[in-house]
């Protein structure tokens, strides 16, 4: 048995749901890759698919089996990209989803030095709701922050960033600088809700063996889309708002909002994800991004001063909450 080819033919059957789609993405007859994956589910003693007349279905064996061999696929396809790269222009164009939040606190800056790299490819940038497989279609690319799960798609963490609670310098001055994060409890705080409605009004910090969380409340609540509202509203004076510590910069380095409680961190250290389909890799133009993304964010590193660890799924993910404070009465 061809190990390599029936390793293709089963992530090509689990991405198009289907022998036959499989096929036609490799160029081989239907038979072909139903021998290989057959050959593969007796090699490993398992089975892999669930067949049915809808299609091809992933047991949870297959599913660990595909999750575990998407890296090593992409090792190779990316080895494959840089034989051919080395003679091939680059050029075409790349789909990106990204969230705003990234898009906004980083990538957007960064974006012409990619273009004054690479001036034959075009970026056609898209936002998205959630990280599904759903949400991939028509995508080559996601830069997803947090802990998304696409079983099917390579998702490597290239960052993670901590919260911080900054303000205006005004409102420090008229409202005073909390000493501890129980004083935000006095404070106008602009809680933002996640992608999913969660509203994120759970504020947890630690310092050394302390660990204090508050409920963040104050006069308005936004949407994840509506982020920028809450940071224009908080350097205009009305309110605190938490920030992820790579986010914002133009605005701490300025001076235009002002972190507080700078001797407490905040155990939540949401990652950031790149994602796509293994298949992308042997895009020569679609590589050469992601390395530039991560270059990007060793860049933050750097500037932040210490690498951040991503921190697992906090509870109120784990189940589905109006509030994430209403976890803790769960807890």
């Amino acid at each position: 048995m061809d190990k390599l080819r029936a390793l293709q033919c089963l992530m090509s059957a689990a991405i198009e749901k289907s022998f036959s789609g499989a096929a036609r993405t490799l160029g081989v007859s239907v038979p072909a890759v139903a021998k290989m994956v057959t050959a593969l589910e007796k090699n490993l003693g398992v089975a892999l698919f669930e067949r049915t007349t809808r299609g091809l279905t992933l047991t949870a064996s297959g599913e660990d089996y595909v999750r575990s061999c998407a890296p090593a696929l992409a090792l190779l396809d990316e080895a494959d990209d840089q034989a051919r790269a080395s003679t091939a222009r680059l050029r075409g164009t790349l789909v990106v989803g990204v969230q705003h939040t990234i898009a906004r606190g980083c990538l957007t800056a960064a974006l012409p030095r990619f273009h004054a790299r690479h001036p034959d490819i075009g970026l056609d940038i898209r936002d998205f709701r959630r990280a599904t497989e759903d949400d991939m279609s028509g995508l080559d690319i996601m830069l997803v922050l947090g802990w998304p799960n696409t079983p099917n798609c390579v998702q490597r963490p290239i960052s993670a960033g901590r919260f911080i609670v900054a303000a205006s310098p005004a409102y420090w001055a008229a409202k005073g600088t909390p000493e501890r994060p129980k004083d935000l409890e006095r404070h106008e705080c602009l809680p933002i809700r996640a992608i999913d409605g969660t509203v994120m009004d759970l504020w947890t910090f630690t310092r050394g063996s302390e660990q204090e969380s508050v409920t963040a409340s104050g006069w308005l609540t936004t949407s994840n889309a509506h982020r920028d509202m809450v940071i224009d509203l908080a350097v205009a004076g009305h309110g605190v708002v938490r920030l992820l510590d790579w986010a914002n910069l133009p605005e701490l380095a300025t001076g235009s909002l002002v972190r507080a409680l700078s001797d407490w961190e905040s155990p939540e250290a949401p990652p950031v994800n790149l994602i796509y389909r293994p298949g992308v890799r042997r895009l020569a133009r679609a590589r050469v991004f992601i390395e530039f993304v991560i270059e990007l964010f060793r860049e933050l590193e750097q500037v932040r001063g210490e690498r951040v660890p991503g921190s697992e799924r906090p509870p109120w993910l784990r189940r589905r909450y109006e509030r994430s404070s209403a976890s803790m009465a769960r807890s």
